[in-house]
C-alpha cells in the first residue's frame, strides 16, 4: 500500500513539474526589434532559445497574452529558392496527396482584429500601394474561405516591434532587416496550438519584409521580389496556413520563392481547399 501511495505521489509530482516547464515563459533575452523602421532598418533575429520544430519554423515558447491566456509563438521564415534546405533536411510530407498544411489543425482566428503597417521602405514602393495590396491579399484568402478572418488595417509612422517574447496585442507589418541569410520575410504567429482542435485559436501576428538583402517590386521585375507574391504567402501564415509538401510547387503556400515570381499572387487549388477546410 505504501508503495502504491509513493508511486502515485511521484507521478503527480512529475506531471506538475513537466506542466510548469511547458507553460513557463521562455528566457528569451534578445529583444528582436527596437528601431523605428521609418528611420532605420529594424533588425530581426531568430532568438537563441527558439526551437526549430520543423524546417524553418521555430517555437518561441509559451507565455501569456495581454488577456492572461497561455499562448505559444511560432516564427516562420521564408527563404529564396536557392537558399532552400536540401531535401534530406526534412520537411512536410505529402499527406494523402493534399497540397495544404495548417500551422496546427483547428488553430484559426475566432475574432476579427485590426492590423497596422508602417509603409516606410527604401525600395520606392508607394505607401498606398503597400497598404492597398495587403488589404487586397487578405481579401483573397477571405473570399476563398467565405469567412471574415482579419479586421481592418491602418497605417502608422510609429515604431513597430516584432514580438518574439510575448504578444503585445497589436498585429504589425513593416520592412526591415532579417539577420538570417536568404530569408525574404518572417511571420510570427501567437496562439493556442494544442489541446482539442475546437479550442485552438490564433491571437496575434507580426510580419517583416527584408529590404536590406532583397530588392522589391510591385510589377514582378527580374532580380527583385514581387511584394504581392510574397505578401499573399505571408498572410497565409497569419491566418493559420503552413507550408505544404515539397511536391506542391504551384501553391501560394509553397515554402520558397524567387526573383520575379508572381504565381503566388493567385491562390491555387490546394490553398483554396486548405483555407476552406480551416474556416
Amino acid at each position: 500500500m505504501n508503495y502504491k501511495i509513493a508511486l502515485s505521489v511521484f507521478v503527480i509530482s512529475m506531471f506538475l513539474v513537466s506542466t510548469a516547464f511547458v507553460l513557463a515563459k521562455p528566457d528569451l533575452t534578445f529583444r528582436a526589434v527596437d528601431v523605428n523602421p521609418s528611420k532605420e532598418h529594424a533588425s530581426v533575429n531568430i532568438p537563441a532559445n527558439a526551437i526549430e520544430v520543423s524546417p524553418d519554423i521555430f517555437s518561441l515558447g509559451a507565455t501569456t497574452d495581454i488577456d492572461g491566456k497561455i499562448v505559444e509563438g511560432f516564427m516562420i521564415i521564408d527563404r529564396k529558392k536557392e537558399n532552400a534546405k536540401p531535401p534530406w533536411a526534412g520537411g512536410n510530407k505529402n499527406s494523402g496527396n493534399k497540397c495544404y498544411e495548417f500551422l496546427s489543425n483547428g488553430a484559426k482566428w475566432k475574432n476579427n482584429e485590426s492590423w497596422i503597417v508602417n509603409t516606410s521602405n527604401n525600395q520606392g514602393l508607394n505607401d498606398s500601394f503597400i497598404f492597398d495590396n495587403l488589404a487586397s491579399n487578405i481579401f483573397k484568402w477571405e473570399n476563398a474561405s467565405s469567412a471574415n478572418i482579419l479586421g481592418d488595417g491602418n497605417t502608422t509612422i510609429s515604431t513597430l516591434v516584432a514580438d518574439t517574447q510575448s504578444p503585445d496585442g497589436a498585429n504589425e507589418v513593416y520592412f526591415g532587416s532579417i539577420s538570417e541569410n536568404g530569408v525574404i520575410a518572417v511571420t510570427i504567429v501567437w496562439g493556442v496550438f494544442y489541446g482539442p482542435p475546437s479550442q485552438r485559436e490564433l491571437v496575434e501576428w507580426d510580419q517583416i519584409y527584408d529590404q536590406v538583402d532583397f530588392n522589391w517590386s510591385s510589377t514582378g521585375e527580374a532580380n527583385k521580389m514581387d511584394f504581392e507574391n510574397i505578401a499573399t504567402h505571408e498572410l497565409g501564415h497569419s491566418i493559420g496556413m503552413g507550408h505544404p509538401s515539397s511536391e506542391c510547387i504551384e501553391e501560394t503556400m509553397y515554402a520558397y520563392a524567387d526573383f520575379g515570381e508572381t504565381k503566388k499572387r493567385t491562390l491555387n487549388t490546394g490553398d483554396i481547399e486548405g483555407i476552406s477546410e480551416l474556416y
